[in-house]
């Protein structure tokens, strides 16, 4: 579908959004609409799945037929089979009269059978029968019903664990998944958080008539990096709170950072950690292997400056306030020394090679000022992780004229990140 087509569907179902994943599911959605191809659409709990039944509705052949939307968890499972198939006066207490079930309403149309995963086994088996033969029966029935109906389901749940658990029917879960939709998570489509909270807060303002909040930049970058557990359905609920209860319009950080959820992670990349204790999350190979090169720096000089002490006489009294490598020297002291310089040799010479090879980055720009990484005399100032990040965060600046998405995007870490650094450092 052409770009154009797709914001058309987007303006028309109230969606959104500029993510590639997104676009690519509502591509698959009108594609597979003309045919009667059941389809199953998965993704996280409130990214706004119920969308695309309608989407797929709406451009089939179908269109003018009902549609009916059922959520199979909300239904207990005593009468789920009689909400969907219908029951015969009689067959049950409390069934007084003859009742049409959804699938028999709905022919001619289409079905949404939303969390479908939730569905009892012995249900599942009638909805495979309406599946490959297009039959069903009432319940306290024996008569054999036919129905014309396009079924779409959704689930957030994880159907191949589901099926290993002996929770959900393989044979079900192949008909229904004839042709898969994934409908992304918030967090994977961060250039669109800060839209959303646009669109609802200009919603709530009309709503509640006030004037809409507005986020200051730290806000923003507070917003797109947060983890959104509870995704669309989360980030409305939270703007909707903060229109309300906040008198000032302009929301910062801080204020923000009230209205989330504290035992959620915000799962924030970061190129360094900036306190020795601090948790670290990576999110890319080149992190992994910066911190691994640094930690393995760190402990050089730790040793070699140890290795100085001792051989300039100091005794091993403090020994034990020394890293765990630290008592063993003592006891092969020669070969420690021995080894050392070619060691720190080899680390100082392979680490721009290494690091460039693993993250097959072919910029030499970047690592332009390789001698950051080489190894210095006792005598020299010790090898400055901070300096090294600053140039690097500098270069990446100045490479992209000070803009810092396409910087963020080059180090591989969020925009907040490196906002934070840009201060720490006071980079112009």
């Amino acid at each position: 579908m052409q770009q154009s087509e797709i914001q058309a569907v987007k303006h028309r179902f109230g969606i959104i959004g500029s993510s590639e994943l997104l676009n690519r599911a509502i591509d698959i959605a009108v594609q597979v609409a003309p045919t009667d191809l059941s389809v199953l659409i998965t993704g996280e709990s409130g990214v706004g799945k119920e969308n695309f039944p309608q989407i797929i509705h709406h451009y089939s052949h179908r269109k003018h037929g009902p549609y009916i939307a059922v959520n199979c968890g909300a239904i207990p499972e005593g009468t789920i089979d009689s909400e969907l198939f219908g029951h015969e006066k009689g067959s049950f207490t409390g069934a007084t009269a003859d009742r049409k079930g959804y699938f028999e309403v709905a022919d001619g149309g289409t079905i949404f059978l939303d969390e479908v995963g939730e569905l009892p086994l012995s249900t599942q088996v009638r909805l495979l029968r309406v599946l490959e033969a297009g039959e069903f029966i009432k319940v306290g029935s024996s008569k054999t019903q036919k129905t014309n109906v396009r079924v779409v389901a959704a689930t957030n749940l994880n159907m191949s664990l589901a099926i290993r658990n002996s929770k959900f029917r393989e044979d079900l879960f192949y008909r229904l998944n004839t042709v898969p939709i994934a409908v992304p998570a918030l967090r994977d489509r961060k250039q669109d958080i800060v839209l959303l909270f646009r669109k609802f807060a200009s919603d709530f303002a009309e709503k509640y008539r006030m004037p809409a909040i507005k986020l200051t930049e730290e806000a923003k970058l507070l917003l797109a990096n947060y983890y959104w557990n509870g995704n669309v359905r989360q980030l409305k609920n939270i703007t909707e709170q903060i229109s309300v209860i906040e008198q000032h319009r302009e929301i910062t950080a801080t204020i923000l950072k009230v209205y989330l959820p504290k035992d959620e992670v915000e799962r924030l990349p970061a190129l360094l950690s900036s306190s020795p204790n601090e948790k670290k999350s990576f999110n890319s190979e080149r992190e992994i292997l910066y911190q691994v090169l640094f930690d393995m720096k760190k402990d050089m000089n730790d040793l070699k400056k140890l290795v100085h002490e001792i051989m300039n006489g100091q005794s091993g009294e403090n020994i034990k306030d020394e890293p765990h490598y630290a008592s063993s020297f003592l006891a092969h002291k020669d070969s420690f020394i021995n080894s050392l310089n070619t060691d720190a040799d080899f680390i100082s010479e392979n680490n721009s090679i290494e690091t460039k090879q693993f993250d097959d980055v072919d910029d030499e720009e970047e690592f332009q000022d390789a001698e950051l990484y080489h190894e210095v005399e006792p005598t020299q100032r010790p090898f400055s992780l901070e300096d090294m990040e600053r140039q690097m965060i500098k270069q990446t600046l100045d490479k992209y004229q000070g803009r810092r998405k396409s910087a963020a995007d080059e180090l591989k870490i969020s925009e907040r990140t490196l906002y934070r650094k840009i201060k720490e450092y006071g980079i112009e």
